[in-house]
């Protein structure tokens, strides 16, 4: 059976963004209850190269709303990256979560051409233009960015004592 774009990135990218939420929720509660400084661990990184806790949460936003903008062949929002609080990286999530659940399949999947996947998506990076079909883009970058960058904020917080398991990161209950 096959599956669609859409199929294949809002009701993903949502779910991500739902278990994000409850693992950000789960940050907050122990920062309060051992009296941490917030500050502190949204700045905490895993290695000096890498993105600290706040933008590895900004950048798993972005790579939601971004690609599922780019499906629909529109420009994506753009946040201000001015988060400094658990509950200002929670706003984000809940606003990107809002963005995305407002996309139609129509929107994403063309289904009088059938051939959606195969459109052309052109991201501009630092390092110059890149050039995908909307099924490489989604499959092969954008899905892997979110999860790297979701991954990547989840070990964060275990890492500093966040008392988190695999049903968070999977957001079973």
């Amino acid at each position: 059976m096959p599956f669609s774009l859409y199929q294949l990135s809002v009701p993903l990218f949502t779910r991500g963004l739902n278990n994000l939420s409850g693992v950000l929720r789960k940050g907050e509660a122990h920062a309060e209850a051992k009296k941490l400084d917030q500050a502190a661990l949204l700045a905490f990184r895993l290695y000096p190269d890498m993105f600290n806790f706040t933008r590895q949460i900004q950048v798993a936003a972005d790579a939601a709303k971004g690609c599922v903008a780019r499906l629909a062949g529109i420009e994506p929002p753009v946040y201000e990256d001015n988060e400094r609080t658990f509950a200002e990286l929670l706003a984000r999530v809940d606003k990107t979560i809002a963005y995305i659940s407002g996309f139609k399949a129509a929107q994403i999947d063309d289904s009088e051409k059938h051939d959606s996947e195969k459109r052309p998506i052109v991201l501009k990076l630092r390092a110059g233009e890149m050039t995908f079909t909307a099924e490489d883009f989604l499959l092969g970058f954008a899905q892997p960015n979110f999860y790297f960058h979701v991954t990547t904020a989840y070990d964060i917080l275990r890492h500093n004592g966040v008392e988190l398991g695999k049903r968070d990161f999977l957001g079973w209950k």
